[in-house]
């Protein structure tokens, strides 16, 4: 990728050293099974960023001030299993060096990666889940690391809150605890959902935000559109009040599927991005350091949660 820095943001903000936050791109389209381009969307993403207004009139802040280091993106093609372990080892290095970590992919399969790593290193971790789809298959053609498999692990070592679902196939029930799940449908007639799904979270969340949460009218550009979605005012609403209550320590965007015909949902998308680091940041001081409350216990390399359900051996992460 061209882009030297996130944003095109001046180097003395975009240093490893010195930036509390790090963005890695995963450019991975490997295992969609509709629309093809979402390899292409951290490239159009940072495109649209480089075009993008860097002072925020709601909280009158310049988040790129803390400091956002542009990582090399994540080129590993050769199966979903090597991409998902590529995820997780660069993320969890990058989470050991006490950075708040983020990632835009690519497809929602990097995120089996990314959560994998947020769980080894941060105690009693909620993912929460923002999508159209559930993407609780165990497996699906032939691997469990395919998109439609991105929160399944999720579902088995942490605490799953999905919100936005809309679409999903019977032997998803199976394993979805409904009790966590905020249906699209029922969101729609309940003032009180937002609080609702904060109850459900605990102290420390991870956020995997599938753009195809938000509605096709405002972003149309991405793999599997579902019409019924959440609205820019009410997400950014929702996203303010879970980064005031709650520590968010990292998140990730996934799905952009970008047409060069129509270069608004790239530009949606850099907006979110920038949105949630605000939020994050709000209120803190450019030269206050970044304390992150993750585990130093955890291992360099992977392994296993003590409270993991999964019958997994520590060599094959």
């Amino acid at each position: 990728m061209s882009i030297k820095t996130y944003a095109g943001i001046p180097q003395k903000y975009a240093a490893l050293e010195t930036s509390k936050i790090v963005l890695i791109p995963v450019p991975y389209d490997g295992t969609s099974t509709w629309q093809k381009g979402a390899d292409k969307g951290p490239e159009a993403f940072l495109d649209a960023s480089e075009n993008m207004e860097l002072y925020d009139i709601e909280t009158q802040t310049e988040v790129y001030k803390q400091g956002v280091f542009l990582a090399d993106a994540i080129t590993e093609k050769s199966s979903p299993e090597a991409v998902v372990s590529e995820v997780h080892k660069v993320t969890k290095d990058y989470i050991k060096r006490n950075k708040f970590v983020t990632l835009f992919g690519g497809e929602h399969s990097i995120s089996i990666g990314s959560i994998r790593a947020f769980n080894e290193c941060f105690d009693n971790l909620t993912v929460l889940h923002i999508d159209a789809h559930a993407d609780l298959r165990k497996d699906f053609h032939g691997s469990t690391c395919n998109h439609a498999c991105a929160v399944y692990e999720a579902s088995q070592t942490t605490n799953l809150v999905q919100v936005g679902i809309r679409s999903m196939d019977i032997a998803e029930t199976r394993v979805m605890d409904e009790e966590k799940v905020f249906f699209a449908h029922d969101m729609a007639k309940d003032e009180y959902w937002m609080d609702k799904v904060i109850e459900a979270l605990g102290d420390n969340v991870f956020i995997t935000f599938d753009l195809d949460a938000l509605d096709p009218s405002i972003l149309p550009s991405t793999g599997t559109p579902e019409p019924g979605g959440l609205f820019w005012y009410e997400t950014l609403d929702f996203l303010k009040q879970v980064f005031d209550e709650k520590n968010v320590v990292g998140f990730d965007i996934v799905e952009l599927c970008p047409n060069k015909d129509e270069r608004a949902s790239d530009f949606v998308a850099a907006k979110l991005y920038y949105k949630m680091l605000t939020y994050k940041f709000a209120g803190t001081d450019e030269d206050d350091e970044y304390e992150s409350n993750f585990n130093l216990s955890a291992p360099l390399e992977g392994g296993k949660k003590s409270n993991s359900k999964l019958n997994t051996e520590e060599d094959e992460y």
